[in-house]
């Protein structure tokens, strides 16, 4: 990768760092989707960002999850300028740093929960022999060692929930970027989850979740909220 981490004489670079980021689709007319949005999340946070429909939130996502790249300001992930990036760089730093929870899961249904947290390997270079073992050791973190061989079709919600957060995690990434982690899922499945956010967290992991529901937004230490494409700063969310 050509790019190298910004330093500032201390080694705890924030995981994200957004200065005046912004994003404006050409149309025509132009639509300013991001407006000079600043964010700094430190490794080991835990935040939320919510915000209503057409806030901004998936404009917000893809370019912090590195599918579309800011128009305007600088993305710095891990230290590492983003902008300055080719496609290939990019998309080889969002597989190495970057992992991915989706409202629908997205798992290929006549793969196995291993065989899926596998095929997350494909594409980051892990060494063949070594996939096997750390997508068990990953399904067996998220609770699941005892449903390792069984298919998505045969798993509740909260079972591929649970595979979906094993396979972000399998590669070791920098951020656990969640895009309405809970929103296929009932009341009792979706606190499941969200105590297993919690529980990554207290390990140390570093984590955005994105949603429109107050009740999941609460249970980030640090909420931001998004309102016509701007970020801004929001006191903790009590129910």
């Amino acid at each position: 990768m050509s790019a190298r981490p910004e330093t500032s004489g201390s080694t705890d670079l924030p995981v994200i760092r957004l200065e005046r980021v912004g994003l404006t689709y050409p149309g025509p007319p132009p639509v300013a989707a991001l407006k000079d949005c600043e964010l700094t999340l430190a490794k080991g946070e835990y935040a939320t960002v919510v915000g209503p429909s057409g806030s901004g939130k998936s404009t917000f996502l893809n370019v912090v999850g590195m599918i579309d790249a800011p128009t305007s300001g600088r993305y710095l992930l891990d230290g590492i300028d983003t902008g300055t990036l080719r496609d290939a760089d990019r998309t080889a730093l969002r597989g190495q740093r970057i992992g991915f929870v989706f409202q629908a899961f997205h798992l290929l249904p006549h793969r196995s929960a291993l065989e899926n947290v596998m095929l997350a390997m494909v594409y980051n270079g892990t060494p063949r022999k070594d996939r096997r073992a750390r997508a068990r050791a990953a399904l067996i973190r998220v609770g699941l060692g005892h449903r390792i061989d069984a298919l998505p079709t045969r798993l509740s919600g909260g079972e591929r929930q649970r595979v979906a957060i094993a396979r972000a995690l399998v590669a070791e990434p920098s951020l656990l970027l969640c895009d309405e982690p809970t929103g296929n899922l009932d009341t009792v499945t979706a606190g499941s989850i969200l105590e297993l956010l919690d529980e990554l967290h207290a390990d140390g992991m570093t984590i955005l979740v994105i949603t429109h529901d107050l009740q999941v937004a609460r249970r980030g230490r640090r909420t931001v909220s998004i309102r016509d494409g701007v970020l801004s700063e929001t006191a903790r969310i009590e129910t």
